[in-house]
């Protein structure tokens, strides 16, 4: 009996130390949170979480190192993906992490995450930025109708956003965008003014393959389709986008970002698309940090704070 009780107290210390050495190693790998006392850099390792290699404001980015002499500084940018930034951002953010990001809107994230960008007085990603609807030669001649609700079609960042976030909660895109014409009936009858029936036009819609693009191309071609067009969209890389408008293989698209994250394209392809409209205000890229980084307000801040 004895024996017995002395070889229960000994698990029963042993469970003891078991538990809390999993304390303790569960409280050292606990994230750190940022610091706002602490100089930023060490704390994230010089390290900005960027997107693909490929992407425009990644070029922009490496501009920037430079110019505001953060390379010299120890600073560099991590190339990834736009789903891996975006996980690796809800982590940092769930746990109160320090983070830089390569960001950009519309786009749902700036929302969700509560991201602001850091001023940039040097203009690197541009003065502005606005989505502009383009379109092929002779489209407004052979489809009118389809084109006058292509010219009648703006909104604002605010109301792409429950959209976007719709979607991107798992939502049905098709259902998220109805829910959104059902929500603004004013906003649709505005859109729709002065388009005539399509009866079975056709007109085919590219974008590219990112998430306000493909809410704004969702919605747009719902429109077209209840206004009677047999409206198609197909998604593209930006230089595939930009190079079936300019030779007439595709009929429009809404997601042309001008004069910046665009501009290359824009100039190579000169005189052979038009330019429609500006659809959106306010776009931008630029780096971004979560709110709760509130010393963090400049492109400098890298560096001196």
């Amino acid at each position: 009996m004895i024996s017995l009780k002395k070889r229960i107290l000994r698990y029963l210390q042993m469970a003891t130390v078991i538990i809390c050495l999993t304390a303790i190693v569960s409280a050292c790998a606990k994230p750190a949170e940022y610091d706002s006392h602490k100089k930023l850099g060490p704390q994230i390792n010089y390290t900005i979480t960027g997107i693909e290699a490929g992407a425009g404001e990644m070029a922009n980015t490496q501009t920037l190192l430079s110019k505001y002499k953060l390379k010299q500084a120890n600073w560099q940018i991590m190339p990834s993906s736009t789903a891996a930034m975006i996980s690796t951002l809800s982590k940092a953010v769930k746990n109160k992490q320090p983070i830089v990001v390569t960001g950009w809107q519309p786009h749902w994230m700036v929302a969700k995450y509560s991201l602001k960008f850091l001023k940039d007085p040097k203009h690197v990603y541009g003065n502005g930025e606005s989505m502009r609807t383009i379109t092929r030669k002779g489209l407004e001649k052979d489809n009118p109708g389809a084109t006058k609700l292509l010219k009648n079609f703006h909104w604002t960042i605010s109301m792409s956003n429950p959209v976007m976030l719709n979607i991107n909660g798992g939502m049905n895109k098709q259902k998220a965008v109805k829910q959104f014409i059902k929500n603004h009936p004013k906003q649709v009858k505005a859109w729709t003014a002065g388009v005539p029936n399509g009866h079975g036009k056709k007109i085919k819609l590219v974008y590219t393959p990112y998430d306000y693009e493909i809410a704004v191309t969702t919605l747009v071609t719902t429109l077209l389709k209840q206004k009677g067009y047999k409206a198609t969209m197909q998604q593209l890389d930006v230089g595939v986008m930009w190079n079936s408008i300019a030779n007439g293989s595709s009929d429009a698209s809404l997601t042309a970002e001008l004069p910046v994250t665009h501009g290359l394209y824009a100039k190579k392809y000169k005189d052979k698309y038009v330019q429609l409209r500006k659809n959106l205000k306010g776009a931008q890229t630029g780096l971004a940090v979560p709110k709760y980084m509130k010393n963090i307000n400049t492109v400098d801040d890298l560096k001196n704070k």
